[in-house]
């Protein structure tokens, strides 16, 4: 990712250099009929008329980093994608300044940093230069902005801008779509009994499923085997 103009502190140099995983785009993104509004304004977003502000908001196991992610790599150069569950540590001005040069900032988990004082100054001041600047944000959080524990009033005001999107947490069955259509798209076929295999007898966090995938995969391709459940099994250690 090209962002803004060089930095040397190691905030800067940090938030610069996040990486974006090669995976996390729209096309691997397993929407439901319900969610083509929200797609379609990731899309439309960066495009004269596009929305200035949008809200994601759902638990961990909804796909909110992936779509952040996913408008990142449509962005190109010029998105920069933020955890902000990563920078809590580190001086927010610093993190914050001359993000307001890019097309699209990201901003996921913002939660994380909510309460603290120096955080809530800094993004305030962030988002007021994003808007002068016309860039475009797109914001994750673990619940909608109106219910978020903001301490400054002008800063949850703002959070409140934008379109709000709630992304529901799949149930086992959604679990078991996301799996076979991540390994379709792998190039692994996926019976509809390993799926229902691996989210009974597994962690059911989708993260997990999908780091197991990734497991599943490279045996796969080194043994030449198919997915069978005897196959997981011995993978696994079942």
């Amino acid at each position: 990712m090209n962002n803004t103009p060089a930095d040397s502190s190691p905030a800067r140099q940090l938030a610069l250099n996040m990486q974006l995983r090669d995976d996390a785009t729209l096309e691997s993104f397993l929407a439901l009929s319900s969610q083509a509004p929200l797609l379609a304004a990731l899309r439309q977003q960066l495009e004269p008329g596009g929305e200035p502000l949008l809200f994601l908001h759902g638990s961990g196991d909804t796909g909110k980093s992936h779509l952040l992610q996913a408008a990142c790599h449509l962005a190109g150069n010029v998105g920069c994608y933020l955890p902000l569950a990563d920078f809590g540590a580190y001086p927010p001005a610093e993190v914050m300044q001359g993000l307001e040069q890019m097309q699209l900032v990201c901003l996921d988990d913002i939660e994380a940093v909510l309460g603290d004082r120096d955080w809530e100054l800094a993004l305030f001041h962030f988002f007021n230069r994003a808007r002068d600047q016309d860039c475009r944000l797109l914001i994750s959080a673990s619940a909608a902005p109106r219910l978020l524990d903001v301490g400054l009033a002008d800063l949850h005001s703002r959070l409140c801008w934008g379109l709000v999107f709630q992304l529901p947490v799949p149930d086992d069955q959604r679990r078991q779509a996301i799996l076979q259509f991540r390994a379709q798209r792998r190039g692994l076929q996926m019976p509809q009994e390993v799926s229902r295999f691996l989210v009974s007898r597994v962690p059911r966090g989708l993260a997990s499923l999908l780091m197991l995938l990734d497991r599943l995969d490279a045996h796969s391709l080194a043994t030449q085997r198919p997915l069978t459940i005897p196959f997981v099994k011995q993978v696994l250690s079942l």
